[in-house]
């Protein structure tokens, strides 16, 4: 059932890449919490969430009942002479223990943040595509399905960079509903417009006064998330029933993952993320269900 294909992040604990961006919390916590509200799967978080050594990612995992399903990738792309092959066939090693079978790549600028970043010319975009395109080919070598995940703050951000993307590589898309809707892309228009584009699907619902703040440049995107610019499923402005609409036409069998930014300044008290996750979890679960029944 498509309700059952909804997975977890660790950024919705706010374990994140970032340096310096808030209180880290440990795997144990993270991954015995998604397992309370009846997530099936999760994404591997980043380097040093999980074990290095791919087998003992794999046994943290079995012992939480956890299937891993890959995960959020940064990668310089666009430099010529910077080749990203040799680091994602390594990452690949702990794709094939685990389990996984999807690379989020993401285009970073190599600035650290989400910000600011570079404009990007003629020969950037060149090499930014032709390596998605390599990269596509090695995955699915590998059986793993690669996907370019929008990002604020990376070198494929707006409209215009996600249609270059479409228009010039064969790489499946990640539709993360947050980060499009901030970097000016309506995630509902875009899934009706080329849903067989989309693989992956990161949820979001979105404050967008907030998410305008960030386009205007009066919020950077990290003040953004400290201020609460992503919001518990349903309670923002993302149309989430026309997405999953779109993608159940299109026979879409990919993962939802529950991926909200949060930034955390301290230990929790109580429940800290956990709220909001279990709000959202079974507002998803409620809307997959009702298009479920509906096929």
């Amino acid at each position: 059932m498509t309700a059952d294909r909804i997975a977890g992040a660790p950024i919705s604990w706010g374990v994140c890449e970032v340096p310096g961006w808030g209180y880290q919390l440990p795997p144990a916590r993270v991954l015995a919490e998604m397992r309370d509200v009846g997530l099936a799967a999760t994404e591997l978080g980043p380097d040093g969430f999980l074990p290095a050594d791919p087998g003992a990612t794999a046994d943290v995992l079995a012992r939480h009942d956890l299937q891993a399903i890959g995960g959020f990738t940064p990668l310089l792309l666009h430099v010529p002479g910077q080749d990203p092959v040799p680091d994602v066939e390594e990452l690949l090693k702990t794709y094939a223990a685990t389990g996984s079978d999807v690379l989020v790549l993401s285009a970073v600028t190599g600035l650290d943040g989400y910000d600011e970043r570079p404009e990007l010319d003629a020969d950037g975009w060149a090499t930014l595509l032709g390596n998605l395109d390599r990269l596509h080919v090695l995955a699915t070598a590998h059986g793993v399905k690669a996907v370019l995940h929008p990002h604020v703050g990376t070198m494929v951000e707006n409209g215009a960079e996600v249609q270059r993307v479409l228009d010039g590589s064969s790489i499946a898309l990640c539709l993360d509903t947050g980060h499009l809707l901030i970097g000016g892309t309506d995630p509902a228009e875009l899934t009706r417009q080329a849903p067989h584009r989309i693989a992956h699907t990161h949820v979001k619902d979105v404050d967008l006064g907030l998410a305008q703040q960030v386009q205007s440049g009066r919020r950077t995107y990290t003040e953004a998330v400290r201020e609460g610019v992503y919001r518990p499923v349903g309670q923002g402005d993302v149309d989430f029933a026309a997405i999953v609409g779109h993608l159940r036409d299109e026979g879409y069998t990919g993962w939802y993952v529950l991926e909200q930014d949060t930034i955390l300044t301290e230990e929790p008290r109580g429940e800290g993320p956990l709220t909001d996750v279990r709000t959202s979890v079974e507002e998803l679960r409620a809307l997959l269900g009702n298009h479920s029944t509906t096929e």
